[in-house]
């Protein structure tokens, strides 16, 4: 990854965090239901940008993992779909 990219993420994603070369963030919601929906949400954007997380679920807590798989390393794709999804949980 470049230390552009990095410094858009360190600078624009809230909470999210470089591990094991993936970016990550967990979710916590009030409800299992709240967090299926926010799961949900987050497949369409997903599908649309044609780019899929990992994702998993335990109650109210989703964690979200991204990397691009094609390149092996977090890419702009990856950057623009945190973006996304932090703007779901607003």
């Amino acid at each position: 990854m470049n230390k552009e990219l990095m410094n858009k993420i360190e600078s624009d994603l809230n909470e999210w965090a470089i591990q094991n070369e993936l970016l990550v963030k967990e979710f916590v919601f009030s409800t299992f239901q709240d967090a299926i929906n926010f799961v949900n949400a987050v497949a369409k954007i997903a599908d649309e940008a044609d780019h899929h997380p990992d994702i998993f679920i335990s109650y109210n807590k989703v964690k979200i993992s991204l990397i691009t798989h094609d390149i092996g390393e977090i890419s702009e794709k990856d950057y623009s779909l945190a973006k996304a999804i932090e703007i779901l949980e607003v």
